[in-house]
This record gives structure tokens, C-alpha cells and sequence, in this order.
């Protein structure tokens, strides 16, 4: 029996563009330290201009058949919608070769001064499209077998199909890069909302205690936290709420007045982090960098895409979608009506 969190057959080899499985990590924390180094004028323009050129490519619209896509809402123009795909190249669960563990819906809204992620649980049941190879799709199936299917294409289509939002650029991360992202800035503060026990932790021992309350975290302990979920009667859904506060903390410190004192520090960050991502043919960091520089971690809504629990479809555990409360979410992301938007996402905390 298939239970939530496994992944199905593993994605084409073609698919990711760039090898090296450091090239995929949290765009927002890039793009808001870019941004504020931006403001220290035009010598840090070029530099950041340099920061790009190290950026990766991947081809994620060709395929996606044109007739299939949402049309872009009239009054939505200005704001953009990203489709950041995150996974754990070094999780011992992580065996199928799957990369989309992680799925989320970024909303930017015109104006760059609040961002709204919407996590999609990748177990989530819905219709795939048919692949391009023929063999494969065209029926229901967990969200993340897309991905395995027909690479990242396949997943915006699905996304699309899903959500009636067109996508406008796609972003792929890595979260077991969220250790060298951490350990850069000296660790964050991360509130731990009870006492734990990871069993799949970076220690010898493959375990890790965590005590309730606030604390740093160095790189290690935070990709436990953010990467346990047997430890919790919600399993997947405590993981999303982790890997949210996690993206939230790395922000705020990525984003505080402290990197830019330290020059030395602050390059190896934007480096890493810049070598680290992927992203679609036509998304410019550097432009998004300036559009995002005020954006900062209480700017940022998190939500779990709206759904009734989990269930058995055949032999397969699934999280299944409330259509009508999602069909209010999406249809206020699709519109750019931020005030609909936080009044249907019932934020994370």
C-alpha cells in the first residue's frame, strides 16, 4: 500500500537541465538578498548581473499545449505567479528518484509588496493531462507523478488544470540545500510549536532531539526539522508547516541589515544560493531582485492548498481536495484580489 509521501517512478533524465544536485534551492531567499545589495548602486548592479549569469535553465513550458493553458485575467496584469518545486536529494526516503516532494504556488501580487504560497500536499489526487510520450497521464493519479511522467512540463499543465491560474515562471529547489543556505547566515530562529524526535536526522545515529520553543538552528538541525514527518499525527502537512517557517526564518535573516556587513559572507551567500537555483527560460533574477526588495518574511502569507484530510483511492493514500473551498482560493489568486486571497487561504502559522 502507497502511503502519503511516496513517490512514483522517477522523472525523465532529461528533464533537469543542470546535474548538480546543489542547483536547486529557495528562490525567494536569493532574490531578497540580491535585492537589497542592489541598493548599494550600480557596482552591485553589475555584480548582480555577474550573480545570474550562474543561474540554471530549465525548459518548462514547451509541450504545454497552448489551447490547455488558463488565460491570464484582465485585471490580474502586473502580478505574476511562480510554480516553485522543491525536493530532498538527501533524504534516505528519497530513493525513487522523484523531484517534486515539494509544491507550491507563489502569488505576486502587483507592486512586489507581499508574496501569498499556497503548498500543494504532493499526494493531492487530481486529473493528469496525458504525457507527451503517450503512455502515460490521462487519468487521476497523486499530483507529484506529473512530474515523473512528463518532467516539468507535465506539472504545469497540471498545475494549471488544478488551479484554472496560469503559471508565469517555474522555480526548482533543492531543500537539503537549506544547510549550506543556514550555516551561511550563521543559522536562524526557528519557534518550535512542540517537542520532538526527528529518525531521519543528519546525525550518525539518524536521530535528532528537538524541544519546544524558540531557538537557532544550525544547517543540519534545520533540514531535520523541516524534513521529519513521522513524528507527527498530520505527517505531511507538519512538514509543510516546517519547510513554510523554515523558507520564513532563512528570509528574514537573508534580508537583515547584518549580511550586508559583511561583505565576505554576503558574497559566498548570494553565490551559493545564485549556483544553486533553477529556473524557467525567462525569468530574470535581477529584475525580480528589484520588483521583491521590499518583500521581507511578515510580508509573506502561507497556505495549504484547501482539502478534506487524507483517504484511500484503491490501494493508494491520498489528500483529497476540497474542490469548492480551492475553487475560492485559486479563483482570487487568478484575479489578484489579495484581500479574497487571505480571507480564503486560512494562513499557516
Amino acid at each position: 500500500m502507497s502511503s502519503p509521501g511516496s513517490g512514483p517512478e522517477p522523472p525523465p533524465a532529461d528533464v533537469i537541465a543542470r546535474p548538480a544536485s546543489r542547483r536547486r534551492r529557495i528562490i525567494f531567499v536569493a532574490v531578497v538578498a540580491v535585492a537589497l545589495l542592489a541598493t548599494t548602486g550600480l557596482g552591485a548592479g553589475l555584480y548582480l548581473k555577474s550573480v545570474e549569469s550562474d543561474v540554471g535553465r530549465v525548459d518548462a513550458f514547451t509541450g504545454v499545449p497552448a489551447q490547455a493553458r488558463p488565460p491570464k485575467a484582465p485585471e490580474a496584469k502586473g502580478a505574476r505567479n511562480l510554480l516553485i518545486l522543491g525536493s530532498d536529494s538527501r533524504d534516505p526516503e528519497n530513493t525513487g528518484g522523484s523531484r517534486s516532494d515539494t509544491i507550491i504556488l507563489a502569488h505576486l501580487p502587483r507592486g512586489g509588496a507581499s508574496a501569498q504560497l499556497v503548498s500543494i500536499p504532493r499526494d493531492t489526487w487530481v486529473h493528469v493531462p496525458a504525457a507527451k510520450d503517450g503512455q502515460h497521464g490521462n487519468r487521476s493519479a497523486k499530483i507529484n507523478a506529473a512530474f515523473a511522467w512528463g518532467g516539468v512540463p507535465l506539472l504545469v499543465q497540471t498545475v494549471e488544470k488544478f488551479t484554472d491560474v496560469r503559471i508565469d515562471h517555474v522555480v526548482m529547489v533543492d531543500f537539503a540545500g537549506f544547510k549550506e543556505i543556514v550555516d551561511a547566515l550563521d543559522g536562524v530562529e526557528i519557534d518550535v510549536e512542540r517537542g520532538f524526535t526527528s529518525t531521519h536526522s543528519l546525525n550518525p545515529d539518524g536521530r535528532r532531539e528537538f524541544a519546544r520553543g524558540r531557538q537557532t538552528m544550525d544547517g543540519a538541525a534545520a533540514l531535520d526539522y523541516a524534513r521529519e514527518r513521522y513524528a507527527f499525527p498530520d505527517g505531511d502537512f507538519a512538514r509543510i508547516r516546517h519547510q513554510q517557517q523554515l523558507i520564513r526564518a532563512v528570509l528574514d535573516k537573508a534580508a537583515s541589515g547584518g549580511l550586508l556587513t559583511h561583505p565576505a559572507r554576503l558574497d559566498d551567500f548570494l553565490r551559493a544560493t545564485a549556483d544553486a537555483v533553477t529556473v524557467d527560460q525567462t525569468l530574470s533574477i535581477f529584475d525580480l531582485a528589484t520588483e521583491l526588495r521590499h518583500l521581507r518574511g511578515g510580508n509573506l502569507t502561507f497556505a495549504t492548498s484547501p482539502s478534506r484530510g487524507t483517504g484511500m483511492i484503491g490501494s493508494e493514500s491520498v489528500v483529497l481536495a476540497d474542490p469548492a473551498k480551492a475553487r475560492t482560493l485559486y479563483t482570487a489568486i487568478r484575479r489578484d484580489a489579495v484581500p479574497d486571497i487571505l480571507a480564503a487561504a486560512k494562513p499557516n502559522r
